[in-house]
C-alpha cells in the first residue's frame, strides 16, 4: 500500500511517499481503508519535533529519539472498514467510520488498522456528513470538548477563544453559541469573515489591537495557542472565571496556577485525552446540523508535503484535509 513515511524529524521535505506492507488486524482491531485524512498543527509540530521545553525528554521517548518510532504520521482518518478481528463486536465489515488514531498516528496511508476500543476513538460516520467533513472532527473537536466542558459554559456567560480559526476553535466557537455563550473569536484578518459566519459575535483582528483594549470582561478565555498576552488574561477575566491553557509552556503554566492560588480562577492546562463519549456527542451535532465543517484547502495524498508547508505557513482557515482514495 502507498503510505507517507517520516524516517527522522525535520522540515515538510523529510516526508517520502513509499510503499509498505498493508497492516493486518489483531483479534480487537479493525483494519479501515482510508479515504480522507487531515494535516493538523500538532502533524506539524510531531514531524519537526517540536515541543515545549519541559516536555523535550518525555516527548523523544515517547514519540522516538532520533525519528517518530512510527513513521507514519497522521491523526485524523475517515474511511470503510474492510476487515473485522474476531473479537469485534462494534462494527462489521462495510461500516463508514472516522476518528482518531491518536499518538500512534498512522492515517497517512491507504490503510491502517485501529482497536475498535482503547487508546484510539473511531465511530460511524453519519450518512449525511461527507468523508471530508468526518475526517475534521475528531482531534480538533475531542480537544475543545476537553477545555470548554471544565469552564461549564453557561447561557449568558462570555466566552474568548484564542486562535479561534483552527481546527480547534472553529469547533469551540460552535460549541459554545450551541451553550449560549456571547462569544469573541481571536484571529488574523484573513480568518475573520469564516469566524462571522459560524456564529461568533465578536471578532478581534490580534495583528492590529489586543483584545483586553476593548475592556470586555469574559467568564473564560481559551487559549489555544497559548499565546495571549497575560497582562490582558489577568485583566479581561472575571474574578471566578477559567484560563483555558491550550499550549501549555512552563511560563505560561506557572503564571496560570500562581493566579488560580491567589483568586477563585480557575486554569485548566495539560492536553485532551480521547473520549468517545465526546466524539459521539460531536457526531450528533454535526449530524443534526448543529456544527458544521470549516474546510480550507484539499490535497492529494502525494501533496503532502505541499500540505505540511501550507499547515505551517498559519495561513489554514479550519482544516486541510488529504484525499487519500480519490474514487469517494
Amino acid at each position: 500500500m502507498k503510505a507517507i513515511v517520516c524516517p527522522k524529524y525535520g522540515p515538510p521535505e523529510i516526508l517520502q511517499i513509499k510503499d509498505v506492507a498493508k497492516p493486518t488486524p489483531k483479534e480487537n482491531e479493525v483494519l479501515i481503508r482510508i479515504i480522507r485524512a487531515t494535516v493538523t498543527a500538532g502533524d506539524c509540530e510531531i514531524r519537526r519535533f517540536d515541543f515545549p521545553s519541559w516536555l523535550w525528554i518525555l516527548a523523544r521517548l515517547g514519540f522516538g529519539i532520533r525519528g517518530p518510532r512510527n513513521q507514519i504520521l497522521g491523526q485524523e482518518l475517515s474511511g470503510e472498514i474492510e476487515e473485522v478481528g474476531k473479537d469485534v463486536t462494534r462494527f462489521k465489515l462495510g461500516d463508514q467510520v472516522f476518528g482518531t488514531t491518536g499518538f500512534g498516528m498512522g492515517a497517512y496511508a491507504e490503510y491502517n488498522c485501529l482497536p475498535e476500543l482503547g487508546d484510539t476513538v473511531i465511530t460511524l460516520k453519519p450518512s449525511n456528513l461527507t468523508f471530508d467533513e468526518a475526517a475534521t472532527i475528531p482531534t480538533g473537536g475531542i480537544t475543545a470538548m476537553h477545555f470548554l466542558k471544565k469552564a461549564n459554559i453557561q447561557p449568558g456567560q462570555k466566552v474568548l477563544i484564542n486562535g479561534a480559526g483552527g481546527s480547534i476553535g472553529t469547533i469551540g466557537v460552535q460549541l459554545c453559541k450551541f451553550w449560549g455563550a456571547e462569544v469573541t473569536a481571536v484571529d488574523s484578518t484573513s480568518k475573520l469573515d469564516m469566524l462571522r459566519s459560524i456564529g461568533a459575535d465578536h471578532v478581534v483582528d490580534y495583528t492590529k489591537e489586543e483584545f483586553a483594549e476593548r475592556g470586555v470582561i469574559y467568564d473564560a478565555i481559551f487559549d489555544i495557542v497559548g499565546k495571549a498576552p497575560w497582562s490582558g488574561i489577568k485583566r479581561s477575566l472575571t474574578e471566578d472565571g477559567f484560563y483555558l491553557n491550550g499550549y501549555p509552556t512552563i511560563s505560561r503554566s506557572l503564571r496560570g496556577r500562581w493566579m488560580a492560588s491567589r483568586s477563585n480562577r480557575t486554569y485548566v492546562g495539560g492536553s485532551a485525552t480521547d473520549n468517545l463519549e465526546d466524539l459521539v456527542f460531536l457526531t450528533e451535532l454535526f449530524e443534526a446540523g448543529t456544527l458544521k465543517a470549516v474546510i480550507d484547502r484539499r490535497y492529494p495524498l502525494e501533496e503532502i508535503v505541499e500540505a505540511h508547508k501550507y499547515v505551517e505557513s498559519g495561513q489554514k482557515i479550519g482544516n486541510v484535509v488529504i484525499t487519500v482514495d480519490e474514487l469517494s
